[in-house]
């Protein structure tokens, strides 16, 4: 069983960062829809997104960010951490079987609060940036390890 381990506030400090990868699939877009409701056909009908600008289905757009909180929830600051607010814009599609790179920076921390901000910047393959922005968290004040839970696998025929 994977463990987890977070960076307790008084642990963190202005420069620190962490990198996750991802890569986008077509089972990731089915899966955001499902749970979001967004069944945009640009994200889920290849017909269809095959005669937009972008040729092709590409990620909703709070997928990607939904890689952030993943990243700010598992490696910085890591479990205990409580989403403040998320400033986010989105600056190139992305596409299945893009290979994600979502980067945080802590860019600055409160002095008497345990609040935390981050730059966030997630590129694909090519370095690009697809979206970048601003995160500010609640930082957990106990350091903690706990067992990431075991997620049940789940398969979409086609």
């Amino acid at each position: 069983m994977e463990t987890i381990t977070n960076r307790p506030f008084a642990e963190i400090a202005v420069g620190d960062s962490c990198q996750r990868k991802h890569t986008v699939s077509r089972q990731d877009l089915i899966l955001f829809a499902t749970v979001s409701g967004d069944h945009n056909p640009v994200h889920l009908d290849a017909e269809y997104a095959a005669t937009t600008p972008f040729k092709g289905q590409i990620a909703h757009g709070m997928f990607t960010g939904a890689l952030i909180s993943a990243a700010l929830a598992m490696d910085l600051p890591g479990p205990g951490t409580v989403y403040l607010g998320q400033s986010l814009s989105f600056r190139k599609p992305v596409m299945i079987g893009d290979e994600l790179l979502v980067e945080l920076t802590v860019s600055s921390k409160h002095d008497s609060k345990p609040i935390v901000t981050l730059e966030c910047s997630v590129s694909n393959q090519h370095g690009k940036v697809v979206a970048s922005g601003e995160a500010t968290v609640m930082a957990p004040t106990e350091k903690m390890t706990i067992n990431a839970p075991k997620l049940p696998e789940i398969h979409i025929g086609d």
